[in-house]
């Protein structure tokens, strides 16, 4: 059952305050760069606040916490995670915020239709940022990424290979590739991604708050985002 996020309205720290700030989303398929683009943006324009809901459940899968156990087996079946899960993760991130940002820029939430509208009764969206990368280009970028198993350091065969093949820089361990990134669960999280996700497209768009931006790599849809974000 999903937990509107109207319920904990009262304690997001902008929710009931005069100070103007713009919440972004940024939409696209598993593996299609969100993250990538969303660490440029951060790094090129000011005033943004960025929560990823990948990097949190990484970081409760890595800690071996309640929701990090039940959301590991999820994620390695290629499954999203049940929207309750979700919202609470995002609105105990939300809530957690010590001042107003100026933009909040959400990172892989919502990702179903009951998440956009429990999202938009507390916090309105005024633009979606719509990310559009081909499916074998996804397959073969993260297909190729492997990582430290002590350290977490990712390293990828086509752009950042290891010095040794097989082999941390710096531990001088086995490099191992996780569940999620091999080719087979990277598909069904596509065919996940095309069935309950991509209606959010149709439905921002409806809004017109949506912007889409194509293109095989980071730094040519970068370009595109950072020129439609300047004439802002």
């Amino acid at each position: 059952m999903l937990r509107s996020l109207s319920t904990i309205g009262s304690k997001l720290p902008f929710a009931k305050q005069s100070v103007r700030h713009a919440t972004y989303l940024i939409l696209g398929k598993p593996g299609g760069g969100k993250g990538t683009i969303s660490k440029k943006i951060l790094a090129s324009h000011e005033g943004f606040v960025h929560i990823s809901t990948g990097d949190i459940l990484r970081e409760e899968v890595n800690k071996g916490s309640e929701i990090g156990l039940k959301a590991k087996g999820i994620m390695e079946s290629g499954g999203l995670l049940p929207d309750d899960l979700m919202v609470d993760l995002v609105s105990s991130s939300i809530s957690s915020l010590p001042t107003p940002p100026k933009h909040l820029l959400l990172d892989g939430f919502p990702r179903t239709m009951p998440q956009a509208v429990a999202l938009d009764a507390v916090v309105p969206v005024e633009h979606v940022i719509s990310l559009d990368i081909p499916n074998s280009v996804i397959v073969e970028r993260t297909s190729d990424r492997w990582l430290s198993p002590s350290t977490n350091k990712v390293y990828s065969y086509s752009y950042q290979p290891p010095k040794v093949h097989g082999k941390c820089d710096d531990t001088g361990e086995d490099l191992v590739q996780r569940e999620d990134d091999k080719p087979e669960s990277v598909l069904r999280r596509l065919e996940t991604y095309d069935e309950m996700t991509k209606p959010l497209n149709d439905y921002y768009s409806e809004k017109g708050i949506l912007e889409g931006f194509d293109g095989e790599t980071s730094d040519v849809i970068f370009g595109k985002v950072t020129k439609w974000l300047d004439g802002h």
